[in-house]
């Protein structure tokens, strides 16, 4: 038995036997490290990182505050983004209940992040994800996929860009985010 001829299509099933439900529906699906994706239900198209170095997503968002509703904690902020197909800039002001927080530690300190679920689209289908927002103004990439994101679409080509473009409406395959991923 020739590893080459069996050890590689072995290891990819055994890979995608072990993947969550919404990458094996997706196994076939190839993504480039930098993709377009919209922001919906606006439609919104943006550039998108796909970043393995990252856990957690991160969304261009300004003036970040946070705040009660109700008893229940909130973030209010500012999109101001420039949509990739028309050059207009987009800007929609939100309030979102606060998923949780995140604290970051880097060179520059620590920084404590509020986190809201938000959908994007990606190919031909829409993903309910965790967003951590930040101030992205110097940053190239307005939107970051970190790997619970990743996770989700298929495999990853860090050597190829745009291999997909979002192609989304009401009729699109919908991933709900799923609780148990937090981990």
């Amino acid at each position: 038995m020739s590893p080459t001829r069996y050890g590689l299509p072995l290891l990819t099933a055994l890979l995608l036997s072990a993947a969550s439900p919404a990458m094996a529906a997706n196994e076939g699906k190839v993504f480039g490290w930098v993709e377009k994706a919209t922001l919906e239900p606006w439609g919104v198209e943006v550039k998108a990182k796909l970043d393995s170095g990252a856990l957690t997503s991160s969304l261009d968002a300004r003036d970040i505050e946070r705040f009660d509703k109700e008893g229940e904690a909130w973030v209010r902020f500012r999109l101001r983004l420039e949509d990739e197909a028309s050059g207009e800039t987009f800007t929609e002001r939100m309030e979102l209940p606060l998923y949780r927080s995140i604290r970051l530690r880097g060179a520059g300190g620590t920084d404590r992040r509020p986190v809201v679920l938000m959908k994007v689209c990606l190919d031909d289908t829409v993903y309910e994800e965790q967003f951590s927002l930040r101030d992205r103004e110097e940053m190239f990439y307005p939107l970051l996929l970190g790997r619970r994101s990743i996770g989700h679409l298929g495999l990853l080509d860090v050597r190829e860009t745009f291999l997909n473009e979002p192609d989304c409406d009401e009729d699109s395959p919908f991933v709900a985010h799923d609780p148990d991923e937090d981990d």
